[in-house]
Parts: structure tokens; C-alpha cells; sequence
């Protein structure tokens, strides 16, 4: 069984990455995980069960109970209608109704997963057009964002960093305008807006994180520093590959927190990812490697 150490944290967290639809599904190939997702909440000390889309909501909550926190991905899927999106608004509901009791339960979204956010926290659909599809940027920290949750672990050499050079790499053309947060109630209320970045014309909301629950977003890619290699734009500086394994050991962090567990041992053995086997993509796709189910 698993051994949790503390009764303050759990040293064996567990969390669950949503999978989503792929462009022209087959038969055993009709959803994946981008493998750098697994990568990066493993290199902090995690294990990763991929959350399958299109289960009842029954299997929804049987897993929610089972893991440690959950990441939502980015990818080319729609917000509003996809099963991508509908697995995402019911464990963003089940952490919301958690957390509400005091059951700390993390959740995080990266580029497409950050929108999916914005949506599901003000229900509609507030995203702009920018140019930021393959570029590098550097960060703009708001006023005491660096004493955030999510900041205030990191060493100052490294928020140096990111507030100086193009080290976190964007892959969107959607975003979050930092005037339409401003002109929204529920964004306002609900999320801290940590940094802004700019295309040149548009000021973004880049990072984010919410005031009341541990919930967080990355319209950047903090993964890609250390385990993606197919684009040019893609940081690969001793910083920037820092950058990665800082975020990956916050949000790591965060699902220590939790103790949801797997019934029994052969259940978790059955739930994790090592049960599939990645595929070698770099060729003809942004990601090195690909989990399909």
C-alpha cells in the first residue's frame, strides 16, 4: 500500500493528466497525452494516470477519489464541446466542491488547458485572437506576484529570468486580454493575475492563479523547456530548462496535500500510465513523443 509519511504530506502523489481527441481518431488511437506532460510531473516526484475521456460520471468521481491533483493539458481541441472539455468541467467541479470542504485538491491548465479555465470559472467564452503562435516571451510580474503561491519558492536569479528574457515558450492563438479580465466579474474575483506577456499590440493574462483554491494556469508551456525539441523557438538556456522543474516542483508540491488513494494497490498498478508505451513522433509532430489510447 502507499506510504504516506506525514500526516501534513503525501510523499507518493499521484495525478491524473486529461487526454483529448485526436484530428482523424482510429480504433486504439482516438485520444492522447503529449508525453512531456508526464515527464515534467514526473521529474518533480509524481506519478501520472492519464484521465480518459468520454467515462461516466461515476468513473469520474471513483478516479477523482484516487488522485492527487490533475492537469488539463494544451492541445488543438474545442473548449466548449469536446470530450476534452467536458472531462475538464467535471473535475474542475468536483475540486471546487472539494476544496469548498477542505479537501485540498489541485488543478492546473497549460495553454489550451489555462482557456479551458477562463471558461469554466466565468462560463463564456472570453478569448482574443493575438500572434502568438510559436514565439517565446519573456513575463511581466504584477505587483507582489512574486510572494504568490506559486512564485515565492523560486529563487530570485530565476524570477530575474523570466522577467528579462524570452525563456517561456507560447504556442496559442487565443488569449486571455488582460482588458477583458479587467472587464469580467467572475475572472476578477475568482484568479490573481500573477503576469501579463505581449505580442507586440495585445497585453495577456500569461499566468494565473486562483484566490481561494489551488487552482492554476500557464497560457505558456512550462514543459517544453526541458522535453520538447522540435521547434526553434523552443527555450533550451540552464534558466529555462530551471523554469521547468520549478513549476513541476509547485505543482508537485501542491498535490502532496492531498490523500485521496487508490482502493488497492492493484487498482493503482492497473490506473497508471507505465501501463502504456509512448510513441516516437518528433517526425511529423510539435511533440516528441505521444501517449495514444
Amino acid at each position: 500500500m502507499r506510504n504516506i509519511n506525514s500526516l501534513k504530506r503525501n510523499d507518493e502523489p499521484i495525478i491524473g493528466v486529461l487526454a483529448q481527441e485526436v484530428y482523424s481518431p482510429r480504433p486504439q488511437n482516438a485520444s492522447y497525452i503529449a508525453a512531456s506532460y508526464v515527464k515534467f510531473l514526473e521529474s518533480a516526484g509524481a506519478r501520472v494516470v492519464p484521465v480518459m475521456i468520454n467515462k461516466t460520471l461515476e468513473e469520474y468521481k471513483t478516479l477523482f477519489n484516487s488522485i492527487n491533483g490533475i492537469l488539463y493539458p494544451g492541445g488543438g481541441v474545442s473548449i466548449l464541446t469536446s470530450g476534452y472539455a467536458n472531462t475538464a468541467r467535471i473535475f474542475y467541479e468536483l475540486a471546487i466542491e472539494a476544496n469548498s470542504r477542505g479537501d485540498y485538491f489541485p488543478v492546473w491548465g497549460t495553454c489550451l488547458g489555462f482557456e479551458e479555465l477562463t471558461y469554466l470559472t466565468s462560463g463564456k467564452m472570453l478569448l482574443s485572437h493575438t500572434n502568438t503562435s510559436g514565439v517565446a516571451l519573456p513575463l511581466v510580474f504584477t505587483n507582489r506576484s512574486r510572494e504568490s503561491r506559486m512564485f515565492k519558492g523560486f529563487p530570485s536569479e530565476l524570477l530575474d529570468a523570466l522577467a528579462s528574457e524570452p525563456i517561456t515558450e507560447n504556442s496559442h492563438k487565443w488569449s486571455l486580454t488582460l482588458a477583458i479580465y479587467n472587464s469580467n466579474a467572475d475572472l476578477r474575483k475568482f484568479y490573481k493575475v500573477l503576469t501579463t506577456s505581449s505580442d507586440g499590440k495585445n497585453e495577456f493574462v500569461s499566468t494565473m492563479e486562483a484566490y481561494g483554491f489551488p487552482i492554476y494556469g500557464t497560457q505558456w508551456h512550462p514543459e517544453k523547456n526541458a522535453f520538447e525539441w522540435t521547434k526553434p523557438y523552443i527555450p533550451h538556456s540552464p534558466l529555462a530548462v530551471k523554469v521547468t522543474f520549478f513549476m513541476a516542483d509547485f505543482f508537485v508540491n501542491e498535490a502532496r496535500k492531498n490523500f485521496h488513494k487508490f482502493e488497492d494497490e492493484e487498482v493503482e498498478k492497473r490506473a497508471l500510465i507505465y501501463n502504456y508505451n509512448p510513441v516516437y513522433t518528433g517526425i511529423k509532430s510539435a511533440f516528441e513523443q505521444i501517449y495514444y489510447f
